[in-house]
This record gives structure tokens, C-alpha cells and sequence, in this order.
């Protein structure tokens, strides 16, 4: 499926999220009106000051933090040229080489910090779930995809300046940036439910 395809999908999606809220919306007024119990109106002086006083926490959510991450990972492996092409140059096969061992040194790393006793990446009671490491499977994977990539990009030579680096950091933003949306649009739908209901 082209790109254009997958945009128009996430754009009817995105869409069907905002008639969603609308109709959400309105259904909480009748009800409110009906004083069904439980529910409270979003067009009411309370659902108002709820909306615009919590719009900011109500995104600012671990599920961003990780969908940030996972496009810049995402991107940086895309943009170094590690997936989805040949690798037939004896600089790219070297590239795999040193790319891996340096994969192996990280997990390593991770390993050191969660599989010894008393690690830091333990909970008190040393387990791993729920710990820091459970809490942050999602950056640590984020974190070893890019250094993987800008690896691979430095020793394949894909990556000759600092700017080309900063641009395959940035390549999975602006190519995921619709999926920000939709995230606003669908956490903002969440929420809203939660509060009338």
C-alpha cells in the first residue's frame, strides 16, 4: 500500500474520531438534560473548565512520550539504510559487523543493569514488573534502534555529516507527524468518555 493510501485511511479515521466527539458531545447534553445519573455535560460551565483546564495533561501522556520515540527510532532505521536494501559493499558488510557488536555491548549493558542481584533497573523487591525497566522497555528499545542506526549510517558512510544525522533523527517526525494527530484526536476522545461517563 502507497503512502498515499495509508494517509487517506488514517485521514477517514481521523475524521470518524472528530464526529465521534461531536456526537459524544452532544449526547452528553441530552443526557445531562434527561438527568440521567452519572452523566455529566462537556457543554456544561464544569465540562468546559475540564476541557481547556485539562487539554494539556490529557495528551502529555507516557503513550506521546513513546510514539515520539518509537518514529525517531523508527525513522533513523529507515533513513541509515539498515532495512530494505542490499547490502552487498564490503563497507556496508563491515558496517553490519561493527553494528552488531555494538548492539551485543548495549544489550549487554541492559542485561548488567536488570540481571545481576540488587540491579538498578530492579524494583525493591527485585523484580523486573513491575520496575524502572518495565517502565522503560519502550525508550530503551527506542535508544538501541538509533544507536544501531546512526552505527550502521556512520561506518556505511550514510551518514557523513552531524546535519545528516540530526535529519534521520528527524525523518520518522515528519514522516509519523500525522500520526500525532490522530493520537490527540484519539486520547482527547478517551478522555472525554471517561469524564461523561
Amino acid at each position: 500500500m502507497n503512502s498515499q493510501g495509508k494517509t487517506s485511511r488514517l485521514g477517514m479515521l481521523m475524521l470518524l474520531l472528530l464526529i465521534a466527539e461531536a456526537v459524544l458531545i452532544l449526547l452528553s447534553w441530552i443526557l445531562s438534560a434527561m438527568r440521567v445519573d452519572g452523566v455529566r455535560s462537556l457543554l456544561s460551565g464544569e465540562g468546559v473548565r475540564w476541557f481547556f483546564g485539562n487539554f494539556t495533561m490529557m495528551i502529555a501522556s507516557p503513550w506521546l512520550a513513546w510514539l515520539l520515540l518509537l518514529m525517531i527510532a523508527l525513522g533513523c532505521l529507515q533513513k541509515c539504510g539498515l532495512i530494505g536494501q542490499p547490502h552487498t559493499s564490503y563497507r556496508d558488510r563491515m558496517a553490519l559487523r561493527i553494528t552488531f557488536v555494538f548492539l551485543v555491548l548495549y544489550m549487554g549493558v541492559i542485561l548488567w543493569l536488570t540481571a545481576v542481584p540488587h540491579a538498578v533497573l530492579l524494583s525493591s523487591t527485585g523484580s523486573l514488573f513491575p520496575s524502572p525497566f518495565s517502565r522503560s522497555i519502550v525508550p530503551l528499545i527506542s535508544f538501541g534502534m538509533i544507536l544501531v542506526s546512526i552505527t550502521f549510517g556512520l561506518v556505511s558512510g550514510r551518514f557523513q555529516t552531524f546535519a545528516e544525522i540530526i535529519d534521520a533523527l528527524s525523518f520518522g517526525c515528519r514522516k509519523g507527524a500525522p500520526l500525532f494527530i490522530f493520537y490527540i484526536l484519539l486520547i482527547q476522545l478517551f478522555e472525554s468518555l471517561k469524564f461523561v461517563f
